[in-house]
């Protein structure tokens, strides 16, 4: 295997092949045209050596294989195709192979660390049962648990290889609609109220027109990428963007990055051309604290890192300067840094910093992101830094409302609205859902922000969504696995995101506890933390608070909004617990 591997070249990052700016009718055409040059996918293992060189060529004669062995199955155009995403050649033919087939492909996460195997098939059961798919296609070392979670629906369930060693007789490839369906993603990572995100052909490919058009995407650059392909930013733009703007990409599985994060700069390093890699905050600083104060830094060369783009949580400012401080030794400019602002209910990008501006920041009082009263006592002023997330992409338009849907001004908080051509066609089969946040074709994106200078800065977050390293939790799932514990109920607890002192997204969970007992307090404090650590992997802030103590809508429902706010301005005083 050793001398196989040392033979082999990635694809090139400079092509003959005219670049053509996503301007396709479907995405099906993306890849048709991709094919005609000699760039492609590289997969890369742990310490970042290639081991599979996937040109777009080769990845179209594997996927339209992959189409007629699906048509021969039965399967017709609007079918869902469930695919366990890990990043592997085998997926990216399957994902096209069901685009070619006129099917839906619908991404479903990789197991995590945490939870074990049976919360794992609970929550592919859980999307299974949500997107309806015809078939569900996985590797073989996971084929066992997604079969038993298919089991339930009668789902069909298959290996990478099983459906490969098909025959695949010629038929008749259906032709693609623009305006239909492409792909269904999980945008919430819940695993009890999933919503499939209904994205268009043609949105997808104006959403990555605009997305290359920001970052001014030249000749001399190649994607770098460890982002999990079951989210929006790594499945479409580091995926699917690629194709379609006939980048070469060089992957490292978002495990074996979690292993050896260092092997990503490993990877910018190598290229000799100019870098785009994208990853969210944490990513960052994992780096940064690995690296720690080694002087030693030659191994490293990361002055041709062009674009370093961070999105799909909170930018810390600290931490993009605490990176700075480790790598500018190997080279890496400040400004390379590309801040942007998106969701999958707008397909991928919203906003995204001009290349080169890097990091700006404005200092906003607190009491004016918290929605705490404005009054300040004796309490000295606190200010955040909030990071500049870019300009609107080409054809998004963005606005900030208040509560009645009034237009803010600019430097006024609101809720964040964007309408384009990129937002979703709705959520799957969840009219209510669709209803709730698009109206009019303006997506409520539920984000909280302002507009100065025709620049986006995003405060947090106006629903209830709770992102923690790249990853989005519903507070319904927090609270559903305390009332799993004896003794609580639903309606005893709240669950939210608070803002630590360091700059970091943190949930915290307000929970109404009956006992006066210090002893027993403390018990169930630690139960509660270990409760949600093993079903979600976080680490929460747990403050017990008298009975009756939580807010109600006036239809009688739980406000964790208001929860939140009284929590924080000192309101709701939690209860005395044993130390």
């Amino acid at each position: 295997m050793a001398d196989q591997t040392a033979s082999l070249a990635p694809t090139p990052t400079e092509d003959d092949l005219v670049r053509r700016f996503a301007d396709f009718e479907t995405l099906g055409e993306a890849l048709d045209y991709a094919a005609r040059g000699r760039r492609g996918l590289n997969f890369h293992d742990a310490r970042g050596t290639l081991r599979r060189a996937y040109p777009f060529s080769e990845l179209r004669a594997d996927a339209i294989g992959m189409a007629h062995r699906l048509i021969a199955a039965g399967i017709r155009p609007g079918d869902r195709i469930a695919l366990i995403a890990e990043t592997c050649p085998e997926f990216a033919a399957s994902f096209f192979g069901a685009i070619y087939a006129g099917a839906w492909p619908v991404p479903l996460p990789l197991p995590t660390s945490f939870g074990g195997r049976e919360a794992y098939i609970d929550q592919i059961r859980v999307q299974l049962s949500s997107s309806d798919p015809t078939m569900v296609l996985s590797s073989e070392g996971l084929h066992a648990m997604v079969a038993e979670a298919a089991a339930t629906g009668a789902v069909e369930a298959l290996d990478w290889a099983e459906l490969a060693a098909r025959d695949a007789s010629e038929a008749a490839l259906p032709k693609a609609d623009p305006d239909a369906t492409a792909y269904l993603q999980y945008s919430s990572g819940s695993t009890r109220f999933p919503h499939g995100v209904a994205v268009s052909h043609r949105g997808l490919l104006n959403n990555l027109a605009a997305h290359s058009h920001g970052m001014q995407v030249i000749d001399t650059d190649r994607c770098i990428s460890w982002l999990p392909w079951y989210h929006d930013m790594g499945l479409v733009g580091c995926f699917l963007s690629p194709i379609a703007n006939q980048v070469s990409v060089d992957y490292l599985a978002t495990e074996d990055f979690a292993r050896r994060p260092l092997s990503w700069l490993d990877l910018i390093s190598r290229n000799t051309g100019t870098s785009i890699s994208y990853s969210p905050t944490f990513g960052y600083d994992i780096c940064a604290r690995r690296i720690g104060g080694q002087s030693d830094l030659s191994r490293f060369d990361l002055s041709r890192w062009r674009l370093a783009g961070n999105g799909a949580d909170m930018i810390r400012p600290d931490v993009m300067q605490a990176f700075v401080d480790a790598f500018s030794a190997a080279g890496f400019k400040a400004g390379a840094f590309l801040p942007s602002y998106g969701l999958a209910e707008a397909t991928l990008a919203v906003s995204i910093m001009p290349p080169g501006e890097g990091i700006l920041t404005d200092l906003v009082e607190e009491t004016l992101l918290s929605g705490a009263p404005d009054a300040h006592g004796d309490r000295p002023v606190r200010y955040r830094a909030i990071v500049n997330c870019g300009r609107p992409v080409r054809d998004m338009k963005v606005e900030i409302r208040d509560d009645d849907g009034a237009v803010l001004g600019d430097r006024q908080i609101g809720r964040i609205y964007c309408s384009g051509p990129s937002v979703m066609i709705g959520y799957f089969r969840d009219p209510e859902a669709t209803e709730a946040c698009l109206k009019d074709g303006w997506l409520d994106t539920g984000d909280m922000g302002y507009m100065a200078d025709g620049y986006i800065y995003i405060v947090g977050r106006a629903k209830d969504m709770i992102i923690v390293n790249g990853k989005n939790h519903w507070p319904q799932d927090i609270e559903w696995a305390i009332e799993q514990l004896p003794g609580f109920k639903a309606g005893d607890i709240a669950a939210f995101a608070i803002t630590t002192p360091g700059g970091e997204e943190a949930p915290a969970v307000l929970v109404q506890c009956r006992t006066s007992d210090m002893a027993e307090r403390a018990r169930l404090r630690d139960a509660i933390r270990d409760k949600v650590r093993a079903i979600t992997g976080m680490s929460c802030v747990v403050e017990l608070v008298p009975p009756r103590t939580l807010p109600r809508t006036s239809s009688g429902k739980l406000s964790r909004s208001k929860a939140r706010n009284l929590y924080l301005s000192g309101e709701i005083q939690p209860l005395d617990v044993a130390a």
